[in-house]
């Protein structure tokens, strides 16, 4: 069966500011160029959608050379690509009915805004109520805090998940500079958080809910979110 008219909803933060250090932020580049290769290479039809629509804020320290991936690099050398993000789909255009799954890829921009962005919020809730998968990578688990289930849960209560690290936040020396720490809020929101080695790849899956530690993790959990779909056929 050809999976060519699946389509994958991929949503990015709008938010530029890092804190109030003067610094940019937005998303990292690896882990949207990742699982957008991944998923287009599988036959997917991918949508990109952001809060404000447009041109979501690339953070700039992910365009760095110490960054670059294979997929980065092909990244930066697709110009319909660049073309297609620039005019990013309004948030609160989007319908979860047109999509078989969701995926969020990370940068500390996400913590900013679409942490408490109620059409992200409420399209989660939708993906999830409907059996869709969820997927979140390196602070887009952020995403999930305020997520509820039809019942009224927290979509995170009780679920395995993981995101950012504490130790990777200070390894980044931005502790201080994010609203919250990641690894705290999920467990203090009842998820059963746990990680892997930092800055390598590892990702877990409980039902449909799939997140991604690190940019490292940005293309195993697209590869994840692909093999639930499969599995759903």
């Amino acid at each position: 069966m050809s999976t060519a008219i699946i389509k994958i909803l991929i949503v990015l933060t709008s938010h530029s500011q890092l804190g109030n250090t003067g610094e940019k932020t937005g998303f990292w580049v690896e882990e949207f160029a990742a699982p957008y290769y991944a998923l287009v290479d599988a036959g997917y039809d991918v949508t990109i959608a952001s809060p404000l629509g447009g041109q979501p804020p690339i953070d700039p320290k992910s365009a760095a050379p110490e960054s670059q991936t294979e997929a980065t690099k092909r990244f930066y050398a697709d110009k319909a690509l660049q073309e297609k993000l620039a005019h990013s789909q309004k948030l609160s255009d989007v319908k979860e009915s047109d999509y078989a799954a969701i995926f969020y890829p990370g940068g500390h921009g996400p913590l900013w805004d679409l942490t408490n962005d109620k059409h992200s919020i409420a399209l989660i809730e939708a993906f999830y109520a409907s059996g869709k998968p969820v997927a979140a990578v390196c602070h887009a688990p952020a995403v999930l805090l305020h997520a509820h289930t039809p019942s009224g849960e927290l979509i995170i209560s009780g679920k395995k998940v993981t995101g950012f690290s504490n130790e990777e936040e200070a390894a980044v020396k931005l502790t201080n500079v994010v609203p919250f720490l990641l690894e705290d809020e999920l467990k203090q929101s009842g998820g059963v958080y746990s990680k892997g080695a930092n800055w390598g790849s590892y990702i877990l899956q409980d039902g449909q809910l799939i997140t991604g530690q690190n940019p490292a993790s940005s293309e195993a959990a697209a590869k994840a979110l692909m093999s639930l779909l499969e599995s759903k056929k």
